[in-house]
C-alpha cells in the first residue's frame, strides 16, 4: 500500500482562507458558490487547499490601466489640461 506525504498539501479552514484574503466568510461562501475559488467539502466541513487560495491571489492581481473606467472624468480632466499648456 502506498502512503501519501502529509506536507503535500495544507489545508485552511473557511475562517483562515477569508482572514487570508481580507473578505468576509460569507464573501468566500460567494467566490465559491461562483466558481472562483475551488473549495472542498469533507462531510460538514468545507476546506480550501492553501496552494489554490495563493493562486487566487496572484490571478486576482489589477494590471495597470485596466481601472480606468472607473474614473474616466480624471482621466479627460488630464487630457484637457495637457491641451491647455499652449
Amino acid at each position: 500500500m502506498r502512503s501519501m506525504p502529509d506536507d503535500d498539501i495544507r489545508w485552511m479552514s473557511t475562517g483562515e482562507a477569508a482572514r487570508r484574503l481580507g473578505v468576509t466568510v460569507r464573501t468566500l461562501y460567494r467566490l465559491i458558490d461562483e466558481s472562483e475559488l475551488p473549495a472542498y467539502k469533507f462531510g460538514r466541513v468545507i476546506r480550501l487547499q492553501e496552494g489554490e487560495v495563493e493562486s487566487f491571489i496572484k490571478a486576482s492581481r489589477i494590471t495597470p490601466g485596466d481601472l480606468e473606467h472607473l474614473y474616466p472624468e480624471a482621466k479627460k480632466e488630464i487630457s484637457d489640461s495637457d491641451g491647455n499648456d499652449t
